[in-house]
Parts: C-alpha cells; structure tokens; sequence
C-alpha cells in the first residue's frame, strides 16, 4: 500500500494527536457553524517532507477550503507539527473505493498536476497561501450519445467560486449556492427552489455558473440555461415533434439552473417550465432560479410557477458596497497586469474609482479599461485627476442629475437629528463638525459640483475647507467600519431617490 492510500489506523498516534489539537483550535478561532459545514470530513494523511497531507471526499470542498481557510490551517498546524512549510489538499483516493475507481478508469485518463500560486482572488485578501494540489484522478459523470445530451448554454470557467468576491450585499446568496452545490448524489435538498434576484451587473450570473460548475465537479449534472435557450429549445422540439424526449431529458438531470427567468414568455412555454419545476422538485432534484426582481413583480408568469418560487428560498443580491467595489477593481487590475505587465494603478486612484463608480461590477471593468487604454496609448502615468478624465462617461452616466445638494444636506442633517441650518451655520461642536464634512464629503463624490461651488452651499465656506472634509471623511471611513455604513447607507438613499 503507497503512502497515498495510508488508512487512519497507519497515521502515527503522536501525528493523530496533533492534528486533533489543529482541528479543536480551528473549531474554536471558526465557531461550530462554520466548522461543520466545512472541516468535518477534511482528514490528515500524513505528515512528509514539510508537508501536512490532507482530503476531502469532494472537488468542491477541497477548492472551498483552499480558497477560504488554507494560511489558517497551515498557521495552526505549524504550531503543532515541526517545519511545515506547506500543505497538501487532495481529493481521498479512489483506491478506497475499487469500484468508484475502476468506473472512473473507463471514462477518463489521468488529470494533470494542479498548482496553486496566487489568483487574483487571493492577491485581495483569500486566504490561501502554498497550497499545493496534488495529482489526482477527476471523478465526471459518464458520457451521454450525442443523440441523448441535453446541451445548455455555454458555461465561462472564468466565473467560478473562487473568483467570486464576497461582501455584505452578496454574502447570503453565496452562501446558499455554496451550500447547494456541495450537496452529494442522494442529498435531499436544502433549498429548493432557490431563487437569487439581483439587478444588473450585480453577479448573479457568475454565481450561477460558479454553481454549475461546482456540481459538475461534485459528480452531480447540472444544465444551466438562460430563459431564452429554454424557450428555444422547448419551440425547436414542438417543430421537429421530439418534445417528449426533450421534456424526459430536462427531467433527468440532477439540479436545472434557469438565469434571467423575467425572460420566460408565452402561455405554454410556461406551462412547460411549470410542469418541469413541479416534477424535478417533487423527484428531489435541485432548481435554481435567478432573475432581476423579486418573485412578486413577476407580473408576466404563471401564478403556480411564482408559487413554487415562493415556496423555496430567496435570496437578494445587493448594490456593492465600496469594499467590495475595492476588490472587484483590484481583481480586474491584476488580470489586466498578466497581459500587460507595465500597467499600475496606485492605491488612491483605486480608492477614487471605486467611490466615484457605484453602479454594477461590469462599470467597474469598463473603469479599468478606460485606466488601461490611458496608460497603455498616452503613456502616461496614472494619478488621480488623470483618472477623472479617463472614466468621465462612466461617472457623467450613473450619477443622475437629482442628487442635489440641498437634498444631501437635509437627509444627512434629518439622519443625525440636526438642523439643516446647523449645517449651513459656523457652529464648531462636535455633533455638528462630522455631518457637515460627511455633507460636503457626499456633495463631492455624488454631484458635479466644483470645490468652489460647494464651498458657497455650504454658508460661503472656502474651497480648501470642503478639500480637508472631504479628506477627513475618507480617512475616516477606512478605519471605522460603522461610519463607513453610515455612508454607504446614505450614497444609497440619495442616488435611488
């Protein structure tokens, strides 16, 4: 028996030991919920040559803990074991499991050596760090007769858990998805169906696709399919009389994944989709839905259809907080910096673009490449003022005009329970000073107005005072967490108005 294939009674009782005394601290540091969703059936191999050997029973679990937990875990075990300097994550091997092994043999040859380095993701802020993946053989479902495939819409490897970002306007529905697609064959569903809504932009796309492709990965087959390729595909079966074997083929498959469903048109076509949902739900399989508005304002589907939805879980997908707007620019920087080496964005210019752009993460992209075609056709370096410039179409199209500063001023004064004639006055007191600079902080990033001009709405106050606002402000809330809400709030109120 190779070292791979050690069973838990050959580990060494000292390493054994220790590896329970990792496990309890990280049950402690992570809190019950946290751990038994993730590090339950994580197990130690072996201890070898500066190597901590781990496995999970699953792809999608191994890439989750990798991504998430890896410089943690390494952290901790090197307190408990001597010189480790990496860990090891494998799937458990399929040798202890002959007939599993033996069907994967017939169906696919030896996967390539996976390392992991560094992906955008972790450049901001995942926590994973020398992890490497070991070799492996990739467990899949077995081949389909091209006669007897059911082909959905084309699936982007770009869009994966692990490029997605994570901040508070998301964290529910990614959490969910996660938790659907980690289900094993047989699971009962969790969530079913679970239905994320979202406006434009907001990723409810990419998380849908990171979901198919974590099933797929898990064994499982899930079809991802727009409204409209559903619709084709049900009309073209009517037209060449084959939708009995189109509807058996849809139903039997392991979890439907339906996107933009607001989309879905026509009596019967959603008289189909109704008896498709029904029949996948009631066998146990998994239907997820996505669209760009709650069930409720579905005005245009079947009631029975927005029954089913309401019956599941749904979840909302945010506008960006600034944070996250910050990680989603830096991520696309770094993809751009592969292709283009020379490319830099300083720090503030990043913190500029992501206050200034509040939309949806497709503006976001179309910032840096507007920043990539200024630095790459001028050749100029990047400052701040150059990037006004640069992303002024963006910024002129998504801030509407009705954000006034009057309005800015009496919500901010209504929100701190003060007087907008408080704002406007000379008074220095504390409770007065900070909703003033936050005033003219949000009169900046929300208006066109010049410093000047601001300056003269706020009681004829000059130029360079509203300047040291504005700055204090944003000093501020890149410390304090609860004032940086308080303006994320508040940018939300007014620009929805």
């Amino acid at each position: 028996m190779s070292n791979r294939e050690m069973r838990a009674d050959e580990i060494p009782a000292e390493h054994q030991n220790r590896w329970e005394r990792v496990r309890q601290r990280l049950r402690a540091e992570l809190g019950d919920a946290v751990y038994n969703s993730w590090f339950t059936r994580l197990e130690l191999d072996r201890v070898e040559s500066g190597a901590l050997h781990l496995s999970v029973p699953t792809k999608f679990l191994k890439s989750w803990v990798q991504s998430h937990y890896a410089s943690r875990i390494k952290a901790r075990a090197a307190n408990e074991f001597d010189k480790i300097e990496r860990v090891v994550i494998d799937v458990r091997s399929t040798a202890r499991k002959p007939k599993l092994r033996e069907a994967a043999a017939e169906r696919e040859p030896d996967a390539p050596t996976l390392i992991f380095e560094k992906t955008p993701a972790q450049a901001n802020g995942a926590e994973a760090a020398d992890v490497v993946m070991a070799p492996r053989r990739t467990m899949r479902a077995p081949a389909r007769a091209d006669g007897d495939a059911l082909i959905g819409s084309p699936l982007d490897r770009r869009l994966s858990f692990s490029t997605f970002l994570v901040g508070p306007s998301n964290q529910l529905a990614y959490a969910a998805a996660c938790r659907v697609a980690e289900a094993r064959p047989g699971d009962t569903p969790m969530f079913n169906p679970l239905y994320a809504h979202a406006a434009v932009g907001l990723g409810k796309t990419h998380l849908l696709q990171a979901l198919a492709h974590a099933t797929n990965d898990n064994r499982r087959r899930a079809v991802y399919l727009t409204a409209e390729r559903f619709m084709s595909g049900f009309v073209a079966s009517l037209n060449s009389q084959t939708s009995i074997a189109f509807k058996e083929r849809l139903r039997a498959i392991d979890m439907l994944i339906i996107d933009d469903v607001q989309f879905l048109q026509g009596k019967s076509i959603q008289q189909e989709f109704c008896h498709t949902l029904n029949a996948l739900i009631d066998a146990g399989r998994q239907v997820v839905v996505a669209a760009d508005r709650p069930p409720s304002d579905l005005e245009t589907l079947d009631e029975r259809v927005l029954s089913r939805f309401k019956g599941g879980l749904c979840v909302d997908i945010g506008p960006l907080d600034e944070a996250l707007r910050v990680k989603i620019l830096s991520a696309r920087i770094f993809a751009a910096q592969e292709a283009n080496p020379g490319f830099h964005v300083p720090p503030e210019v990043v913190s500029y673009v992501a206050r200034t752009i509040i939309t949806n993460g497709r503006d976001l992209e179309g910032a840096v490449n507007r920043l990539l075609a200024h630095v790459t056709l001028n050749g100029a370096p990047l400052t701040v003022d150059t990037a006004e410039t640069a992303i002024r179409d963006l910024v002129r199209t998504q801030e509407p005009k009705r954000v006034k500063i009057d309005d800015i001023q009496k919500l901010v004064a209504s929100h701190y329970n003060i007087s907008r004639a408080d704002i406007l006055s000379s008074r220095r007191t504390a409770n007065v000073v900070r909703p003033r600079q936050i005033a003219m902080y949000l009169s900046k990033v929300l208006t066109l107005r010049s410093l000047p001009e601001i300056g003269r709405r706020f009681g004829g106050r000059d130029h360079t005072t509203v300047l040291h606002a504005v700055r204090k402000i944003e000093e501020l809330v890149s410390k304090d967490k609860s004032l940086a809400e308080v303006v994320d709030l508040l940018k939300r109120i007014l620009s929805e108005q």
